[in-house]
């Protein structure tokens, strides 16, 4: 898996040195062709553009229907590339309709938001949601390369900034104890992203050589994610409550640390460690208790479950993780009270 860290001008060039594709198409939201795509634009050769709607609730079929029917009519063959440039919407719809264009063709990922640069473009998840479950329809494919340049990020609101920071604190939590220290003690516009972005990708890739496919060790990528992701999709309809994913996965986070405290593989200093931080950086989500089985029952359709057990990755201190560890209702209602102090 190639991922190159540095400007686009000399990464993407690099890239299409000794290419020869047959044709090209970048795919892009109404933010990336605004912000990001002009510093693309004269890189590439002669190309056409696919325009989307931004936002988490347009990934779906019917906007995957729209890309395929864009490169059918543009008659994209299997030497062509796809180019997806934004966020990790983009990357997740652009690479899975590019995977399933034609049985298959290139595509490269230059990720434009700190979540998908330190998470969602590494790795060969692509996918899109189904019937209000996230990510219910996928498959795994390695894009030809990931292009991270860190000056996208200038084009962010805090908001989304602080949104992409969700998954570099859980990398530090499932595998590297003494960057946590590092990033507790520092507010978030205190952090050295550059470092952060490059030290997400080592720990993600090193997990993804491992396990391709999430048969075993790359499950640990989902600390958080369980109780994160049923509260995300939970939200995706309320309107202005609607949270973005890293916030929900903060969420998540401090759930799925206080049932691995009450399995007893999680210190109680552990256990205030990471709700003390995740607290600080992103508040609390006000969950109603009377919500708890409607986001619970979000969890049956988790990637991880076997059969009809509900599976997590858990902490097993700070810096370590286990994965398939099962989860009664009575364990997560449980995480829910403890997250809402209710």
């Amino acid at each position: 898996m190639s991922v190159q860290i540095g400007p686009i001008a000399e990464t993407l060039s690099q890239y299409l040195s000794d290419k020869n594709y047959s044709k090209v198409m970048i795919l892009v939201d109404q933010n990336t062709k605004k912000h990001c795509y002009e510093s693309v634009k004269p890189l590439l050769p002669a190309h056409k553009v696919i325009q989307i709607k931004a936002g988490e609730e347009n990934k779906n079929l019917e906007t995957c229907s729209y890309i395929w029917e864009q490169m059918t009519e543009n008659e994209l063959d299997r030497h062509s590339l796809l180019v997806n440039l934004g966020g990790g919407v983009i990357g997740d719809m652009g690479g899975f309709c590019a995977a399933t264009y034609k049985r298959g063709i290139d595509f490269i990922q230059i990720p434009t938001t700190l979540l998908s640069q330190v998470d969602a473009s590494v790795g060969g998840k692509l996918g899109i949601d189904f019937q209000g479950f996230k990510n219910h329809l996928g498959v795994f494919t390695l894009p030809n390369a990931v292009l991270i340049d860190k000056e996208f990020l200038k084009s962010l609101p805090e908001r989304e900034l602080r949104s992409g920071f969700a998954e570099i604190i859980k990398h530090c939590l499932i595998q590297d104890a003494t960057k946590w220290k590092e990033i507790r003690i520092l507010d978030l516009d205190q952090q050295n992203l550059g470092d952060l972005i490059q030290h997400s990708v080592e720990i993600k890739k090193k997990v993804v050589a491992a396990d391709p496919t999430e048969k075993g060790l790359r499950k640990i990528l989902n600390f958080g994610h369980t109780l994160g992701h049923a509260i995300e999709t939970f939200f995706l309809d309320k309107g202005k409550k609607r949270l973005l994913h890293g916030e929900a996965i903060a969420a998540g986070m401090i759930a799925e640390a206080y049932i691995g405290f009450q399995k007893g593989m999680l210190g109680e200093d552990e256990l205030a460690q990471v709700e003390e931080f995740i607290y600080a950086v992103y508040g609390s989500v006000n969950i109603d208790p009377n919500d708890f089985e409607a986001i619970i029952k979000l969890t049956q359709q988790d990637k991880k479950n076997k059969g009809k057990l509900v599976r997590a990755s858990i902490l097993k201190g700070i810096g370590d993780c286990a994965y398939d560890i099962s989860l009664s209702k009575t364990d997560m209602k449980k995480a829910l009270a403890y997250y809402s102090g209710k």
